[in-house]
C-alpha cells in the first residue's frame, strides 16, 4: 500500500445529483493521476443518463463499475448489498474504500474492514433531527459507524459543524475538501433568445424550495412585474409544483422542461434562483457561478463558503417575500449583478477546482494510511 499508486473503490447509492457528479469527477481525476479506481453504485436509480455516464466511465476505470440493488431506506435488502460490497472489496484487493452519502458510507465502512475507510457525508442523514424517530435511528447509526472511520472528508465547514452537533466530533482524521469544477465549465454561457427572467435547476422537491420560488414569482407578477421562469429538473414533488403553478395563475409564466445537462439549462434563464431549505455544498451553484450566471441563493449549508465576501447577499430560506425582494433588486441593478457574478467566477476558479479537490482527497488518503500503518 503506497500513496503514489492506490487502488480505490468509491461506494455510493443513487447515481444522481451532486453526489454522483462528485464521485465521477473524483474517480476520473484519480485515474488520470495513475491510480486504480472503481465505483460501486445502485443498479435501479439514475435512469438512462446515469446508465450512459457510468458505461462510459467504466471504460476508463481500471476497477470498473459494479451496480447492485441498494434501497433508499433501511431494510432487509441492505444485507444483500452489504455482502456484495464486501465480496467486491475482497476481490479487488483495494487499499481505500471511500463511501459517499449515508448509505454508501455505511456499506463502505461496514464492508471495508482492514482497508482505509473514508466517509464523505452529502447531507443525507444530517438533514434529520434527532427528535424524530427516523432521525434518531439514522444519527445513532452515524455514531456507531464513526468509530469505524479512518478519515472524514467534509465538503464544507458547515458539514463538519453539523456532523459534530448532531453526531459528535469524529475521533478519526477530519479534513474539509470543497467540491470542484472542471476548466471547461468556466466557458461563458449565452442566454437563448427565448430565455425566461428566472431559472431554477435542480431536483423538484420541497427541500429545494421550488414552492418558495413559485410563491415569490406570483408576488412579483401581482406587483406589476410580468416575470417568467424556467424550472429545470425532475423529482418526487414535480406534480405538486405543476399543480401549484396553475393554482397561482403561473401557467403561462412558467416552463417545466424536465431534467437536462446543467450547461444547457443555463441558457434558458437570465437570473438563477437557488431557494433551497437545506444544502451541503451544491454543485449547481459552483457550475452556475463558473459559467458566469448571476444567481440568488439562500443562506443554508456551505453557501456562504462559496460566495465569500458576497455572502451578505444570501437570503433567509423559506421566505417568499425575501426572495421576491432580492429578485427585484437584482433585476433593477444589472451592472452590480454582473460585477457580483464576475467576483463569484474568480472565487470559484481559485478555490473550487477539480484539481484542488483531488489534491485534498489524495492528501487525506495518504495521511490516513500513514496513521493506520503506524498503529
Amino acid at each position: 500500500m503506497t500513496a503514489s499508486s492506490l487502488s480505490v473503490l468509491h461506494v455510493m447509492r443513487a447515481p444522481v445529483g451532486g453526489l454522483f457528479r462528485h464521485v465521477c469527477d473524483l474517480a476520473r481525476e484519480q485515474t488520470a493521476r495513475g491510480h486504480r479506481v472503481g465505483i460501486l453504485a445502485d443498479a435501479a436509480t439514475g435512469g438512462d443518463r446515469a446508465d450512459a455516464v457510468l458505461a462510459d466511465l467504466a471504460r476508463e476505470l481500471a476497477l470498473g463499475v459494479t451496480r447492485v440493488p441498494m434501497s433508499r431506506d433501511l431494510g432487509l435488502s441492505d444485507w444483500t448489498a452489504f455482502r456484495a460490497a464486501r465480496r467486491l472489496i475482497a476481490d479487488l484487493a483495494v487499499d481505500v474504500v471511500h463511501g459517499h452519502g449515508a448509505k454508501g458510507g455505511a456499506y463502505a465502512r461496514l464492508a471495508g474492514a482492514g482497508r482505509v475507510r473514508v466517509y464523505t457525508p452529502h447531507g443525507g442523514s444530517l438533514h434529520y433531527a434527532r427528535s424524530s424517530p427516523v432521525g434518531f435511528a439514522y444519527l445513532t447509526l452515524e455514531q456507531i459507524l464513526a468509530r469505524r472511520t479512518d478519515l472524514f472528508l467534509f465538503e464544507s465547514g458547515y458539514g463538519e459543524t453539523t456532523f459534530a452537533a448532531k453526531v459528535g466530533r469524529p475521533a478519526g482524521l477530519v479534513r474539509i475538501v470543497h467540491n470542484g469544477v472542471a476548466p471547461a465549465e468556466f466557458e461563458p454561457v449565452e442566454p437563448a433568445t427565448d430565455a425566461t427572467d428566472l431559472l431554477f435547476v435542480g431536483e423538484l422537491r420541497l427541500l429545494k424550495g421550488v414552492d418558495v420560488l413559485l410563491r415569490s414569482l406570483a408576488q412579483l407578477r401581482a406587483g406589476g412585474r410580468p416575470l417568467t421562469a424556467t424550472l429545470v429538473g425532475a423529482g418526487p414533488d414535480a406534480a405538486q409544483f405543476h399543480a401549484m403553478a396553475g393554482e397561482l395563475g403561473l401557467g403561462e409564466a412558467t416552463r417545466f422542461p424536465g431534467a437536462m445537462p446543467a450547461r444547457h439549462a443555463f441558457t434558458l434563464g437570465r437570473l438563477m434562483a437557488v431557494p433551497s431549505r437545506a444544502e451541503s455544498l451544491p454543485y449547481i451553484v459552483l457550475e452556475a457561478g463558473a459559467a458566469g450566471l448571476p444567481l440568488i441563493a439562500t443562506r443554508v449549508g456551505g453557501m456562504a463558503e462559496i460566495l465569500g465576501d458576497d455572502a451578505d447577499l444570501l437570503i433567509p430560506p423559506d421566505d417568499a417575500g425575501a426572495l421576491a425582494a432580492a429578485i427585484a433588486s437584482r433585476l433593477d441593478g444589472h451592472s452590480q449583478t454582473a460585477e457580483q457574478a464576475g467576483r463569484l467566477k474568480q472565487r470559484i476558479a481559485s478555490a473550487f477546482s477539480v484539481s484542488a479537490m483531488t489534491d485534498g482527497v489524495l492528501a487525506g488518503y495518504a495521511e490516513a494510511m500513514s496513521r493506520r500503518l503506524a498503529t
